[in-house]
């Protein structure tokens, strides 16, 4: 059991809560997933490690969203029904926002969250 805890350290937790999802010890990706709809992201906080890559994995559960980090220079449309998938490696620790840069009605404004990266 130690030894899985040494390989592998994964925490999903939903609902606005922070995901961490490395491979410590290794330089594979992390996969962090995020589920758009009106008018929010979940989770809506999300952590990954500097220096780790990352695949952020985007879906959207009922129309076309955006996806925009600009401090981390990251941008991606979001379609229904085909996952999207943005890559990057953390250059910095510090909290990141990102937000729906695509109009999806009333309330467009409140859907928003934070990438936090980590040491």
């Amino acid at each position: 059991m130690k030894k899985f805890f040494e390989t592998f350290v994964v925490l999903t937790l939903c609902f606005g809560y922070s995901i961490w999802s490395t491979a410590i010890g290794s330089n594979e990706p992390s996969l962090v997933k995020i589920s758009a709809k009106k008018f929010e992201f979940t989770p809506k906080q999300v952590t990954v490690k500097k220096g780790i890559p990352c695949i952020i994995q985007l879906t959207s559960e009922d129309r076309t969203h955006g996806f925009s980090s600009p401090a981390l220079n990251l941008r991606a449309d979001i379609a229904p029904g085909k996952p999207t998938e943005i890559k990057f490696t953390p250059q910095k620790a510090g909290d990141y926002n990102f937000f729906c840069d695509v109009f999806c009605g009333s309330g467009h404004e409140d859907m928003e969250g934070k990438i936090t990266v980590i040491e």
